[in-house]
């Protein structure tokens, strides 16, 4: 028997009400709108059935793929033989209760949640420290695997800690300090097996409208100068130590330049976008253009920041 036709069994014996689809592309689940059918889709609602997900998929031998929004990732155009587990179903948000008595500068927000939901949430509260966060597409599960940040904040500075599934180990709640945040990394981008349930945020008292006012001035420099009108997966690349890639690809003369259906951003350098029709293969060539063409011209690599799968 076939792996996913091992876990449909499983499925159906044990998680009969949950949201579970075959064959999905995945274009449909990224913000690049580029990637091939997965296998099979699964969408969790809480902990408990992710557990019991991650636990089937180890019996079966299937590959795991966990995702939030896809606004991060460029799949491959022929798909993927894998379980993809879609968090977006995992989106609760609320203020922590501890011996009875609420947490009021603190922000619970399960996996899901996308980071302009909890951002919203802690604003109506009064609470400030997220206003970075409001636009930016993720959600909490991958904002914390990667250190998410803007406009000089980052996931390190307003995070308490979070649960995470080990599937070796079970959940643990690790804190800030042990999630290890630096750079668009965290201990957890060593640990692919890993899988963040939710994430527990303390912040600062505020006033509703200076923290109302301070989203919507970091949102519209966001659209003044990023290419928000076409699919893309953000930021295409990190931040070389004492450089900037959109910086650096300017310079090289690489704005606007084309394979396929994918270009590097005319409105910002450090994009590559979807102007139509990219592929996967599209944006992977253009990807080792734009790097090769910055090391001739400057000697720095450019690493990906988009997660890359196939």
């Amino acid at each position: 028997m076939l792996w996913y036709e091992s876990l449909d069994k499983k499925i159906t014996d044990h998680l009969p009400d949950l949201t579970y689809e075959k064959d999905v592309p995945m274009s449909q689940y990224t913000s690049f709108r580029i990637g091939g059918p997965a296998k099979r889709m699964a969408f969790p609602v809480n902990g408990k059935q992710m557990v019991m997900l991650i636990d089937f998929a180890g019996q079966v031998g299937a590959q795991v793929l966990v995702i939030g929004n896809g606004t991060n990732l460029l799949i491959t155009d022929v798909g993927l033989d894998c379980l993809v587990i879609n968090t977006t179903k995992m989106n609760g948000i609320e203020t922590p209760v501890y011996d009875g008595i609420a947490a009021e500068k603190e922000v619970f927000a399960m996996a899901g949640a996308t980071l302009a939901g909890v951002a919203n949430f802690a604003c109506k509260r009064g609470l400030t420290g997220l206003e970075f966060a409001h636009g930016i597409p993720g959600t909490v599960g991958g904002a914390v695997c990667m250190n998410a940040g803007a406009y000089g904040g980052e996931m390190k500075h307003v995070l308490k800690g979070a649960a995470v599934l080990f599937p070796d180990e079970g959940v643990k709640f690790l804190s800030v300090d042990a999630l290890n945040l630096g750079y668009r990394h965290s201990l957890l981008s060593d640990r692919t097996d890993a899988v963040v349930l939710y994430a527990v945020f303390c912040l600062e008292k505020g006033e509703e409208l200076t923290i109302r006012e301070s989203m919507r001035e970091l949102m519209a420099r966001r659209k003044k100068s990023q290419p928000l009108e076409y699919p893309s997966a953000g930021s295409t690349f990190k931040r070389p130590t004492g450089y900037f890639a959109g910086t650096l690809i300017e310079q090289t003369g690489l704005k606007g330049l084309t394979v396929g259906g994918a270009q590097v951003s005319e409105k910002h350098a450090g994009f590559v976008i979807n102007i139509g029709g990219a592929t996967c293969a599209d944006v992977k060539e253009l990807i080792a253009k734009v790097q090769n063409e910055v090391f001739q011209a400057s000697g720095v690599h450019l690493e990906p920041e988009v997660k890359i799968i196939g």
